[in-house]
């Protein structure tokens, strides 16, 4: 008998590396958009993201245009005010970019340099509030962080300001995150890839108060209430504010979550992929692929239901694969062991779990 999860696996991946056979772009086959400006005038709150957007279908393809382009020396060194223009060598786009050095008058007799800030990939501060407050651990390292316990007024709720007991951890550092167990990460297989936590407050401990059971702590910076059992975490929040972007090359793998349970999810919404820090790093740019249900091709073909794919009868053998199609892209922008976020930063429907990331 054939086992049907197997036999969808194992076409699906067959159709998806003829799909992306078809959609791979070369770097030699760079082409601007048909209706590109010639020359464009870089803003205050422009991103290389944004830029390379103005230009090119491919924005995630921005480094390529000066790895080998002697005009541009570093691409992270632009500044608002300076002009982009455009131009083909050798059929090839050439970007070159002019710059008026900024003076602030101070008196008729002296003039002073103002130091301007580079434009950034990505408006992280646009993203950072959706975004810098969950993290995935392992599930061992999630079970050993010390507890919240409780206070004095016997209450099981606390905001800023409230003292409360802990677990002793003689490592601890004076400052800690109370976090809370978000949600079990899962591929989908089933098989466990970590526990994503979510911040729930920040807190100073009293390094004269611990003992070897327990330590007592002040809450503050509260995003929401911290409950009993909460657990203290000495890691952080932080990603990389600045990503080289690069194609994903070989690397395959799922959608298994986001970061607020989300049936369907958009631009700029944080997915969960099931690729770690083995597989990709930050700045690796995958496209998002989607496929409709196998059909079964019978006298009358239908689509395969969930209540099929429990069955191993012998006519699936005749089931059809329908072809991944690009939906959108994702920046990944952190890692972890077996798992990474990545940024939605474009989208064509809703995202789902369990759709296909690859090279985009």
């Amino acid at each position: 008998m054939v086992n049907l999860k197997k036999r969808l696996y194992k076409y699906s991946r067959v159709m998806l590396a003829a799909v992306l056979a078809i959609v791979a772009l070369p770097v030699a086959a760079l082409q601007l958009k048909d209706k590109a400006p010639q020359t464009y005038v870089v803003e205050r709150g422009d991103t290389l993201w944004d830029i390379a957007s103005i230009f090119l279908n491919e924005p995630w393809l921005w480094p390529e245009l000066w790895r080998t382009n002697t005009q541009i020396d570093n691409p992270h060194l632009i500044y608002p005010g300076d002009v982009i223009v455009v131009g083909m060598v050798n059929g090839k786009p050439v970007f070159s970019v002019e710059r008026n050095k900024p003076l602030l008058s101070l008196s008729p007799q002296a003039e002073k340099r103002v130091k301007v800030s580079p434009i950034s990939t990505l408006d992280w501060s646009e993203i950072a509030p959706f975004i810098n407050q969950h993290t995935i651990l392992d599930g061992d390292s999630y079970e050993v962080l010390p507890k919240v316990l409780g206070n004095r007024d016997a209450a099981v709720r606390f905001a800023t300001e409230n003292l409360v007991v802990s677990e002793s951890n003689y490592n601890t550092p004076d400052q800690l995150h109370i976090v809370r167990k978000h949600s079990i990460i899962k591929n989908l297989d089933g098989r466990e890839l970590g526990v994503q936590i979510s911040h729930v407050a920040e807190a100073s401990v009293f390094k004269e108060s611990i003992n070897d059971d327990s330590m007592l702590l002040s809450l503050t910076k509260s995003t929401q209430e911290a409950n009993l059992g909460d657990k203290l975490y000495d890691g952080d929040f932080s990603h990389e504010k600045s990503l080289v972007l690069k194609p994903a090359q070989g690397q395959r793998g799922f959608i298994v979550g986001d970061v607020d349970d989300y049936d369907l999810l958009g631009k700029y919404d944080v997915v969960i992929l099931d690729l770690g820090n083995a597989d990709v790093e930050p700045g690796t740019v995958m496209g998002i692929y989607a496929t409709g249900p196998s059909i079964i091709n019978d006298d009358l073909p239908k689509y395969v239901s969930k209540s099929d794919m429990k069955s191993d009868t012998g006519w699936f053998v005749n089931a059809v694969e329908q072809p991944a199609l690009k939906v959108g892209e994702v920046i990944i922008y952190k890692t972890f062991n077996a798992a990474s976020y990545g940024l939605i930063t474009r989208a064509s429907m809703g995202i789902k779990r369990g759709f296909i990331v690859a090279h985009p």
